[in-house]
């Protein structure tokens, strides 16, 4: 099950909104608790300053990730229901959370934005970590999904009216069962099933 790189890349960086969090926070000045809120929207360039010692980076890592799991969910949500197929056979996959927990680990080994060095190795221990699993066909198993209520499994199914049966990997909303005719869609070759008849 290979999807298209852009694909792939927004799921796999909308995975990551809970490391892009937990950098935020980590990012952010203690010391500026103590001061009042900005009030000069007007003026909020010259006038205010963000309680962050890397402003650009640090939102811009979280809103990146963000936007990539909001895109990622709603294409799910968005993708329409087209032919039925037989179930024949269903398989969990469980999700390889590995990939994902070993780069919150190096987060808090004192990672920091302002330490160029040290970010620049991280990101590229994700590209590595993302090419990784993209070449494996594996990006689909994501954490990220999987909180929002989705399971990944391999199903050996027919379509309606034919007798030839395909075995293939799929993203659902709910355990499908030996038996099941279901609606699908499909993104990027991977079957979509959200309901059940």
């Amino acid at each position: 099950m290979q999807t298209r790189i852009l694909v792939a890349l927004l799921i796999y960086l909308g995975s990551y909104l809970p490391l892009s969090m937990i950098l935020l926070v980590q990012d952010f000045t203690m010391g500026s608790t103590a001061q009042s809120l900005c009030s000069d929207w007007k003026n909020f360039a010259s006038q205010c300053e963000l309680p962050l010692k890397h402003p650009l980076l640090a939102l811009g890592f979280f809103t990146l990730c963000l936007i990539s799991l909001s895109i990622s969910l709603g294409t799910i949500w968005l993708a329409t229901p087209k032919r039925k197929i037989i179930v024949e056979e269903c398989k969990h996959v469980p999700a390889d959370l590995m990939n994902y927990v070993l780069p919150y680990v190096v987060s808090f080994m004192s990672l920091d934005y302002q330490e160029t060095g040290k970010f620049l190795g991280f990101f590229i221990f994700l590209a590595w970590i993302f090419w990784l699993t993209y070449k494996s066909g594996q990006v689909i198993l994501n954490p990220a999904l999987v909180a929002f209520g989705w399971g990944h499994y391999e199903i050996k199914y027919r379509y309606e009216g034919d007798s030839i049966s395909n075995t293939e990997g799929c993203l659902a909303k709910f355990q499908p069962l030996t038996g099941d005719a279901l609606r699908y869609s499909s993104i990027d070759k991977v079957k979509i099933l959200k309901q059940r008849d």
